[in-house]
């Protein structure tokens, strides 16, 4: 059977007479037709055809006929001009391009006496009309202009003809496609075919209007959507084991916990516990702000594959994370023993550590990449939870997962993500939200300060140490650099320990882990009064003490971020503030993130508003498996690519309601689809969540 798909999988260099192949590669992501194809136009410039200057206006693009009268001149500092006649006008063709050998390209292109085609800029000198040519002139013939001109974009070394030449070649064996979409739905907006929407945007015979792009958009939607359904169906498939306890561990941690846990939190446990005790293998997303408590829910969910009789581990991004759990768990989880399994264990430790988990008399382990090496073997792992999950590669997390036989997994995030995201980028997985703080957590009174107020803000400082308060000051660099002039943490504590000798420490990632620690804890004993540091301190760190946050330069954060870092105070009794220390000058739209920033605590509604002013970023960015939605669809409009998401998230349900094996004369032209957009139809990568 001949595949539909092999022309446009087959390299951009195969297409005839393609000239710089690596640079289109370059410009569109990848080195197929496919690839050239979905590397869409950023605009459409509409040159019209003028045989005179009657109606030419200032500044408008256009293609002119004209009649070169002369040879290209120039004078020593002035560009090259060539006059010409335009009906029954003269004007001149100027070009600016500095090379020496541009008179002769010119002359060769616009010969005197012969009718020629020339697009550019008119403008009007001393009542005589130019035309500005582009630094690569548009002269037909040889080169044909189109009237309506896609303008892609480009990369270093790369002009428009070779990529308009590429783009007219891979159009001509674009297959034509069986339709993936139910026809109510592309009746109902008007949408051409898959094929006719490149062609309208690559190739437009006039205005391409917003039809066909969206077209496209929803494809990548909704293959992105029908590949995490697929998913989804896979996951509930899958053989797994009831891992059902009697309660009796997660009791006694409860009472130890001395707090009474929010609704959401026991709506949590509730749910994780059933997903536990299903036949099926589990795969959920807790999902929580800053102080909602994500760690106990994520004990009692181990504590519950314990009381199964089987094991339970826990991976955080880094050492300074996993030792902070450790303490947690120690005490939620006591009398049971929790071993920690990381990097800088000495042998001996780490030997024991090997063992128990070897021979079960370890139930629960806390560590770092290390849980996931090779000679790390677990008698009967039940459960992998795996916190700040997105800086671990489905690789990581499939090799932890893959230490026990069926293993149930739970992922946590603390960064918020808006329902869009999160439908679009974790609708694999079952969805636990928490959306309250327990109790006890104090407001956080966020303030604005400019930086030009730096001896104010030292001075308010010292008065609050003088109190015994504790206080955090974030810069964003570890060192001083003559090309970034951002305030350096080495230099911030230089300046603060000569104020306040004694009193002061440091942390960022370039120390040694010891030294690190070492700040670390001095802080939290009280030792040390104020801890200058870098994001280092975003996750992980629980001093209660400390009541007060400044980020120096907050503008040059992100939201999230700035959300995480405030989060590290308000933890205990006292009145905590942030002071978010900005340039002097800030921009209107810097001016307004920050000012969400002070407005709320409410982590989801300032993931909202970040997504609203800045676009969905890096947040759509992260691709673990093809396009989330965000290569052909404008995710700054965020309420359109919402508003795709939900359609396409319904009808992918539907689909794989009626037809879940995707058989159907529909379902095969869906696998097209997910192929076209990078979409393993097997999803064996995603399964690991």
């Amino acid at each position: 059977m001949t595949d539909l798909l092999a022309a446009l999988l087959a390299p951009i260099a195969g297409l005839p007479g393609v000239k710089k192949p690596e640079l289109l590669a370059k410009a569109a992501g990848g080195d197929r037709v496919l690839d050239l194809l979905l590397h869409l136009p950023e605009r459409v410039l509409h040159r019209p055809v003028l045989e005179s200057l009657a109606a030419a206006t200032e500044g408008a693009e256009v293609t002119l006929v004209l009649t070169p009268t002369a040879e290209p001149a120039r004078t020593r500092s002035g560009p090259w001009r060539v006059p010409a006649r335009c009906g029954m006008q003269v004007l001149d063709i100027i070009s600016f391009s500095r090379a020496v050998w541009a008179g002769t390209s010119l002359a060769r292109r616009l010969p005197i006496g012969e009718v020629r085609r020339v697009a550019g800029r008119l403008r009007s000198y001393a009542e005589r009309w130019s035309l500005e040519l582009d630094p690569e002139p548009l002269v037909e013939p040889p080169a044909t202009i189109p009237e309506y001109q896609p303008i892609w974009p480009l990369t270093a070394g790369l002009t428009w003809q070779p990529v308009f030449r590429a783009v007219t070649q891979a159009l001509a064996v674009l297959p034509a496609l069986p339709e993936w979409h139910n026809a109510p739905l592309v009746a109902q907006h008007g949408w051409p075919g898959f094929g006719d929407a490149l062609r309208a945007l690559h190739a437009p015979a006039g205005e391409p209007g917003p039809k066909p792009r969206r077209r496209l958009a929803y494809d990548e939607v909704f293959a992105h959507q029908l590949a995490v359904g697929l998913v989804r169906l896979r996951n509930r498939a899958r053989p797994g084991r009831a891992l059902v306890g009697d309660g009796r561990l997660q009791a006694t941690a409860l009472a130890a916990f001395r707090h009474r846990p929010t609704a959401s939190q026991m709506k949590a446990i509730a749910e994780i516990n059933a997903g536990l005790a299903a036949p099926r293998r589990m795969l959920r997303l807790l999902q929580g702000d800053v102080g909602s408590g994500k760690t106990l829910v994520a004990a009692m969910a181990m504590l519950r594959a314990v009381e199964a009789g089987a094991q339970a581990a826990l991976m955080a991004p880094t050492e300074l994370l996993a030792r902070q759990h450790l303490r947690t768990l120690t005490a939620l989880c006591a009398p049971l023993p929790v071993a920690l399994l990381a990097g800088s264990l000495k042998t001996a430790e780490r030997r024991r550590t090997l063992n128990g988990l070897a021979d079960g008399s370890i139930p629960i382990v806390v560590g770092t990449h290390a849980l996931f090496q090779k000679g790390v073997s677990f008698r009967d792992l039940g459960l992998a939870v795996i916190d700040e999950q997105h800086r671990f590669g489905i690789e990581q997390r499939r090799d932890l997962a893959g230490k026990g036989s069926e293993t149930d997994t739970l992922v946590m995030t603390a960064t918020p993500i808006p329902r869009t995201l999160q439908l679009s980028q974790w609708g694999e997985m079952d969805v636990s939200r928490l959306t309250e703080k327990p109790a006890g957590r104090q407001p956080i009174a966020t303030r604005l300060v400019s930086r030009e107020r730096h001896a104010e803000v030292l001075a308010r400082l010292g008065q609050a140490i003088a109190r015994g308060e504790r206080a955090y000051w974030v810069v964003r660099a570890i060192a001083g650099s003559e090309r970034d002039d951002s305030v350096a943490a080495e230099d911030r504590f230089a300046e603060l320990a000569q104020r306040f000798p004694g009193l002061v420490g440091l942390a960022h990632g370039m120390l040694e882990f010891g030294p690190r620690e070492a700040a670390l804890q001095d802080f939290a004993a009280g030792t040390t009064r104020i801890l200058v540091a870098t994001t280092v301190i975003e996750v992980g760190v629980d001093v209660p003490e400390a009541s007060i946050m400044i980020i120096e330069q907050a503008e040059r954060f992100g939201l999230a971020a700035l959300h995480q870092l405030r989060g590290r105070v308000g933890r205990g009794a006292a009145r905590s503030s942030c002071l978010l220390l900005h340039s002097a000058g800030l921009s209107t739209a810097e001016l307004k993130r920050l000012s969400i920033l002070r407005d709320t605590e409410d982590g989801f509604l300032i993931a909202e508003e970040d997504l609203r002013t800045r676009g969905a970023g890096e947040a759509l960015g992260v691709r673990q498996a093809g396009h989330a939605g965000s290569r052909l669809q404008d995710t700054d409009d965020v309420e359109e690519y919402g508003a795709l998401v939900a359609t396409a998230n319904r009808d992918a349900q539907h689909l794989l309601h009626q037809d879940p094996s995707l058989q159907s004369p529909r379902g095969e032209a869906a696998k097209l689809l997910l192929r076209l957009f990078d979409h393993d139809i097997t999803m064996d990568r995603l399964s690991a969540g």
